[in-house]
C-alpha cells in the first residue's frame, strides 16, 4: 500500500502544526528579542521554514482576542504580554529581563543624561558599551546622530512605547535604584548624586 497524495498532505499538515508549536514555544520561553541565527539554533528549523512559521504566528496572534501579542523590530521577533496588561506582568515579574544587569544599566545612563556622547558612555561603562548601544540601535530604543568621531544618543519614541512610560519625567518615578555599580556610574557623570 502506497501513500496517497492525502496522506501524504496529512503528514505534511501534521509536520508543519509540529514545527509551529516548536516555534511558539522558544519564542514563548526565550521572552526577548531573537533574530534568525538564533531561531534557527534554537529551533533545529531552516530559515525558509522559520518565515513562513513567522507569519502564521503574527497571523494567529493578531486575530485572536488574546493578552499575547506578536512583535516584529528589525528582523527580530518575540512574543509578549500586551500593553493594556503590562501592569499585571511588571507585578508577577521574577527579575529575569531581556536586558542584562549591564545593558540595563548602560540603558538607565543614557536615559538620565540624553542627549549624550557615545564616547562618554563607553568610558564610564567600558567596551562592552559599543555591544549595549548596538543592540538599543537595533531594537529602536535610542537615536544616535553623528557628531564628529562619535554619535549623539538619544531615547527614541519607541522606547517610551517599549517601556510604556509617556515621558522621561514618568520614566524617573518608576525607576528603581538598581546597585552600587549604577550610582557609581551616575556619579561619574553627575556628582551631585
Amino acid at each position: 500500500m502506497g501513500i496517497t497524495s492525502k496522506t501524504a498532505e496529512e503528514i505534511d499538515d501534521a509536520r508543519e502544526k509540529e514545527d509551529l508549536k516548536i516555534l511558539e514555544a522558544v519564542f514563548f520561553v526565550s521572552g526577548r528579542f531573537l533574530n534568525m541565527q538564533e531561531l534557527i539554533s534554537l529551533s533545529d528549523l531552516n530559515p525558509v521554514l522559520i518565515r513562513g512559521l513567522i507569519d502564521k504566528l503574527r497571523e494567529k496572534y493578531s486575530q485572536r482576542e488574546s493578552a499575547i501579542e506578536f512583535i516584529e523590530k528589525n528582523e527580530m521577533w518575540k512574543m509578549d504580554v500586551r500593553q493594556e496588561y503590562s501592569g499585571i506582568i511588571n507585578k508577577l515579574a521574577t527579575g529575569s529581563a531581556e536586558f542584562s544587569k549591564a545593558e540595563q544599566e548602560t540603558l538607565a545612563i543614557i536615559a538620565f543624561k540624553q542627549p549624550i556622547k557615545q564616547s562618554v558612555i563607553v568610558k564610564i561603562r567600558g567596551n562592552k558599551a559599543y555591544d549595549h548601544v548596538k543592540k538599543f540601535f537595533d531594537l529602536d530604543l535610542i537615536r544616535k546622530k553623528k557628531e564628529g568621531h562619535t554619535n549623539i544618543l538619544t531615547l527614541s519614541e519607541d522606547f517610551y512605547d517599549y517601556f510604556n512610560v509617556t515621558d522621561s519625567e514618568n520614566l524617573f518615578k518608576n525607576i528603581e535604584k538598581s546597585g552600587d555599580e549604577l550610582q557609581e556610574s551616575l556619579k561619574d557623570i553627575n556628582p551631585k548624586i
